[in-house]
């Protein structure tokens, strides 16, 4: 049986767009899937650790095989409980809001942990592969403004195209989404519920 693992990058609760894309195609696919164990976890409020000077040199020392610390042992111990915990299951869902023209620091900061040589990534005479292959995922996006083909600021979209990159990276190449733009447009109203429909509609195949 399938697990998803669904990761909220918004801090606005029932106010979050994203969330609302999010949670239509979650409970759809639930719907068709009866039984499948979903797990919910909000970016904002789980206890990630800094990727800071001591994770580092607790990575690299034991990577390495070099000698290493207790503290930089725990430290690492961490790191990889979460990646550990992700990669157990096989199909994900994001809700992603736009900020700056990018994601929320957290998913950020989610994915500096899960990227590490030898859990996610592996590294041959070719150059870095992706790991996680045969796995799925879901990406709901939403933003203000509108970033689509053709648009004079499409190239600001660095949103959608860096979680393309990083799930490509670690081997997520099937990727779905739906996308809630112009918020703060005129017509907002109508293209959140076209993105709703849309994510209720992918997930029946997902």
């Amino acid at each position: 049986m399938s697990r998803m693992l669904y990761l909220k990058a918004s801090p606005r609760g029932s106010r979050s767009h994203s969330v609302a894309v999010a949670d239509a195609f979650v409970e759809q696919w639930k719907a068709v899937n009866p039984g499948a164990e979903v797990v919910v976890r909000n970016l904002f409020e789980m206890e990630l650790p800094p990727f800071d000077g001591d994770r580092i040199m607790a990575k690299y020392n034991i990577m390495h095989g070099r000698g290493h610390s207790l503290d930089e042992k725990r430290a690492w111990t961490e790191v990889e409980a979460i990646i550990e915990d992700f990669k157990s299951f096989d199909r994900y869902v994001f809700a992603v809001p736009m900020w700056n023209f990018g994601v929320p620091y957290r998913l950020k900061q989610y994915f500096d942990i899960l990227i590490q040589p030898g859990y996610t990534v592996g590294m041959n005479e070719k150059g870095y592969f992706g790991m996680l292959e045969d796995k799925k995922a879901f990406v709901a996006y939403s933003s203000g403004g509108v970033y689509g083909a053709g648009n004079p600021v499409e190239t600001y979209d660095y949103q959608s195209t860096w979680m393309r990159m990083i799930l490509g990276f670690i081997g997520i190449t099937d990727v779905v989404s739906a996308e809630a733009r112009g918020m703060l447009l005129d017509g907002r109203d109508a293209r959140r519920s076209d993105a709703v429909v849309q994510a209720a509609e992918l997930a029946r195949g997902f």
